[in-house]
């Protein structure tokens, strides 16, 4: 009962009031999400790319057939590498793919039917940030091979307020920043076009959905004095108290 009557108070003594003042900020919401809509830059098509090596990645490079040589080698400053055999091979800037070729190529003149695989053992020194609309924002390295869905996974997932369809990848590449659109449904139904590889510096921003900016814009007429709470997630919490019996 007294939760009602706190509610009711902070809702005012003339409904009628209210009731327009609700209105009103609906009505602004409504018109301030369709000019972000217009002004907005046209999504981007997202581009497969894969990751790219850089010092001071380890990369574990196995070379067969026996006597196998296997070796951890971390790319240094200079962005190269050292193999038994052939000595120092270009890593930085490349693919795993593309210095397992390079490898194969020359370790082919010592060792006949050469075939060499190389994989990313960790990438200590690059890392991703993951905002918005998750459970657990934040920023982690990158250890492996990331794809968008799993740094959304590492961060706990997106809230039920995340806009999935709208997820921003934002990458910088020296004095140049691209943003790609990522439909994160899309993904989780199956369709992993847009499932692009994380770069170190790439940050991922889970945008609130439309629930979300009502709940905004209900918070600031109810409780103008107060500040916006972070994100929508922590609001519904606050919200609870008032929808929830027993609480």
């Amino acid at each position: 009962m007294r939760r009602i009557q706190f509610f009711e108070k902070s809702l005012g003594r003339d409904p009628g009031k209210t009731l327009l003042l609700l209105c009103m900020g609906l009505l602004l919401l409504v018109m301030s999400t369709a000019c972000t809509t217009q002004l907005a830059p046209p999504p981007v098509r997202p581009t497969e790319s894969a990751y790219l090596v850089g010092p001071p990645d380890r990369l574990l490079v196995t070379i067969l057939p026996a006597p196998e040589i296997e070796r951890e080698a971390v790319v240094r400053p200079d962005g190269r590498i050292s193999i038994d055999l052939i000595g120092d091979v270009q890593a930085s800037g490349r693919t795993v793919e593309a210095i397992g070729a390079e490898i194969e190529k020359r370790v082919a003149r010592y060792k006949r039917d050469a075939h060499v695989t190389v994989s990313v053992a960790a990438s200590v020194s690059l890392a991703v940030t993951v905002l918005g609309e998750v459970r657990v924002p934040g920023t982690f390295p990158l250890t492996s091979e990331t794809r968008v869905s799993q740094a959304v996974g590492l961060r706990g997932g997106t809230t039920m307020f995340g806009a999935k369809s709208k997820v921003r990848l934002i990458r910088t590449n020296g004095e140049t920043t691209q943003m790609f659109i990522i439909n994160l449904s899309k993904i989780e139904n199956g369709d992993l076009s847009s499932n692009m590889v994380m770069r170190g510096g790439d940050m991922l921003i889970v945008p609130p959905n439309v629930l979300a900016r009502i709940g905004y814009a209900m918070q600031v007429l109810l409780f103008p004095f107060q500040p916006i709470l972070g994100t929508a997630s922590n609001m519904w919490s606050v919200s609870r108290i008032f929808i929830e019996p027993g609480r």
